[in-house]
């Protein structure tokens, strides 16, 4: 099936950016959402100069806002006619060791992260258990599956959020006419990533990364640890080897 209609949240930056081109240049309509919306009008300006035939839209979307979440997310069904593929990409990285006085940066990737994530889990289903259809789409991180020491605790554990509340919502809606897909991605270069000092050796580049990302959306799957065959294996180890073989790698 394809999804024409898809509304990508954290569309200003990273992954959210890059996945808005590939989707354009497939040729959907897009729905893009983010903080920064001088960035979004830029980068509408950019994709339909690309591709002629596709519609745009933008909206200013903090997603610590619930209200503004699900009234943005119906303003742009309205404005595309439907929905049809709903990417939870909104994130942050920040993040400092628990209790050396930094908890506003923690708590502000926990809001963002996951409430933010719930928030916008409750607008999509609201619109595709109305509509009878839709893909929803959440990326979280390899990082979900194990708890990261130091300035990374509160973001393993947001993503960790994330990752369990796609699989619910994976087993829920299983015999319904919704999809859920969750999205564990290792490093891939962003600014996030740079910011976080992730391993350069680790690190795919951002055209890898995005192009297992669509692949994997494009596939429904409903879980996909990527990019490669690398992070699969990361990602089986990290689930199920033992603590005292894996701590050496978190």
């Amino acid at each position: 099936m394809i999804r024409k209609k898809i509304l990508i949240t954290g569309a200003s930056s990273g992954l959210g950016e890059e996945m808005a081109r590939r989707f354009a240049a497939q040729g959907r309509d897009l729905a893009l959402c983010a903080r920064r919306v001088e960035r979004l009008e830029s980068l509408k300006d950019e994709l339909q100069a690309a591709n002629p035939a596709i519609k745009v839209a933008v909206r200013a979307l903090d997603v610590t806002d619930h209200d503004a979440v699900v009234r943005v997310f119906g303003e742009l069904r309205d404005e595309l006619g439907g929905l049809d593929r709903i990417i939870v990409n909104a994130g942050l990285g920040k993040g400092a060791k628990i209790g050396t006085g930094r908890a506003d940066a923690n708590l502000a990737t926990a809001r963002t992260n996951f409430v933010g994530a719930l928030s916008q889990c409750e607008a999509a289903l609201e619109i595709f258990r109305d509509q009878s259809s839709g893909h929803l789409v959440l990326v979280s991180s390899i990082s979900a599956d194990r708890g990261l020491p130091g300035k990374l605790a509160a973001y393993s554990a947001s993503k960790a959020g994330v990752s369990a509340l796609g699989e619910a919502l994976t087993a829920e809606l299983a015999k319904s006419p919704i999809v859920v897909t969750t999205l564990l991605p290792g490093f891939i270069a962003t600014d996030m990533s740079g910011a976080a000092g992730d391993s350069a050796k680790m690190t795919a580049t951002l055209d890898v990364g995005v192009g297992a990302m669509v692949s994997a959306i494009e596939k429904e799957a409903n879980r996909a640890a990527l990019p490669g065959i690398k992070w699969q294996g990361i990602d089986l180890a990290l689930r199920f080897l033992p603590h005292t073989w894996t701590s050496r790698f978190v």
